[in-house]
């Protein structure tokens, strides 16, 4: 089902790459940007972009792991300017480090305050209004590392499987009340998070081209928007085969950590 062209969207980590190239697509004229994030040089700048786009454009600096901090801003916006879509983007990785010593705690704990917490937190923010409305999309950000655990990225993996979980039983419960959840699972896409991770990176797509994906993903409202397709099988394939098979193919392409 073609969803309508939203007219207000939410996305967070609008500062990243994705979140950078997802707002040029969604600006338009008679659109309403919210943009998140937390880098200001490079959120005022986008800002200016999408606005010589003609839309119109409001941007916040948060740390989303403030969730009372999170909460309050989604109550306002709820009231003001409630989204049709909203684009749950933002998220960190971390690895085992160049010499395999382990990920550090500290790390551990801001990434999944970040990339779980703080996402749940978001839906269950807006879910209130937008049931009130009986309409909305959700866009969910997970990742083809989602479908199996990677050796070399173990917590980032994880927090994407549980995004991809949340996602998937979110929209089995919200659509027969007009809103939509959607699973976006891309493989890598250039940017610093991705020129960070240990290990080969095939199919290494552009930003623009991923965000016209799942823009389109999106206004067809597919339940799961998962590319390139020769990763998506791959990985998918990961986590259907015997687990023994799994970890052996995982060393012989480089990712055993």
């Amino acid at each position: 089902m073609k969803q309508n062209a939203p007219a207000t969207v939410l996305i967070t980590g609008a500062s990243g790459a994705i979140g950078q190239a997802l707002a040029r697509i969604y600006a338009k004229p008679d659109v309403y940007l919210i943009l998140q994030g937390r880098n200001p040089e490079t959120l005022n700048a986008l800002a200016d972009t999408c606005k010589a786009q003609g839309a119109d454009v409001t941007t916040r600096m948060l740390d989303l792991r403030d969730i009372p901090s999170l909460q309050s801003w989604l109550a306002e916006i709820s009231v003001t300017h409630l989204p049709d879509l909203i684009i749950a983007n933002a998220g960190i990785n971390i690895n085992h480090g160049s010499k395999r010593q382990g990920e550090i705690w500290q790390d551990i704990e801001a990434l999944l305050e970040l990339n779980i917490k703080s996402t749940i937190a978001l839906v269950n923010g807006v879910i209130p209004a937008m049931r009130k409305r009986g309409s909305g999309q959700i866009a969910l950000i997970s990742s083809l590392a989602g479908y199996y655990g990677l050796p070399v990225t173990p917590s980032y993996c994880a927090s994407k499987a549980a995004i991809k979980a949340y996602g998937e039983a979110m929209r089995g419960w919200l659509a027969r009340e007009g809103i939509q959840v959607n699973v976006v699972m891309p493989g890598y896409i250039k940017s610093e998070m991705c020129d960070a991770m240990p290990g080969p990176k095939p199919f290494l797509m552009m930003p623009d081209k991923a965000a016209r994906i799942i823009a389109s993903g999106l206004a067809r409202n597919k339940a799961r928007i998962s590319f390139p397709f020769p990763l998506n099988f791959g990985t998918w394939l990961l986590a259907v085969l015997p687990a023994a098979w799994s970890l052996k193919i995982v060393r012989l392409l480089n990712y055993g950590g």
